[in-house]
């Protein structure tokens, strides 16, 4: 199995931005795809974004799309979540996931392995 750990969070204002990062451990990461998922205080976990194993495809919610970009570096099991223009619905503790399989998907139940998150707040 692989593990994950995020980090990376922390405290920004509105429009600006952070980086996260993954950083995966215990197997071979180029064969996972791996995905961000976000959960903010009293709603349910919800898709970020996802990146494939093979080609590096990406995947993106609709409510990121445009201002997130989602990469890896399989040298260094490592993804990265590059958020830009955020906003305070932004804030949410932000988790890593991966799953073996070419295609990676968006709900929860599609991923194996999960990180402990990361908290990301942004003030208005």
């Amino acid at each position: 199995q692989v593990q994950v750990v995020e980090s990376g969070g922390g405290l920004v204002q509105a429009g600006g931005s952070l980086r996260l990062s993954c950083v995966a451990s215990g197997r071979t990461f180029s064969s996972y795809s791996m995905g961000w998922f976000r959960q903010a205080p009293g709603k349910e976990r919800e898709f970020v974004g996802a990146i494939s194993w093979n080609y590096g495809s990406t995947y993106y919610a609709d409510s990121v799309k445009g201002r997130c970009s989602i990469s890896r570096d399989n040298a260094k099991d490592t993804m990265y979540l590059q958020m830009n223009d955020l906003k305070p619905e932004d804030t949410a503790v932000y988790y890593c996931a991966g799953v073996m399989s070419v295609v990676p998907g968006s709900l929860v139940t599609d991923y194996d392995y999960w990180g402990q998150g990361t908290q990301v707040t942004v003030s208005s």
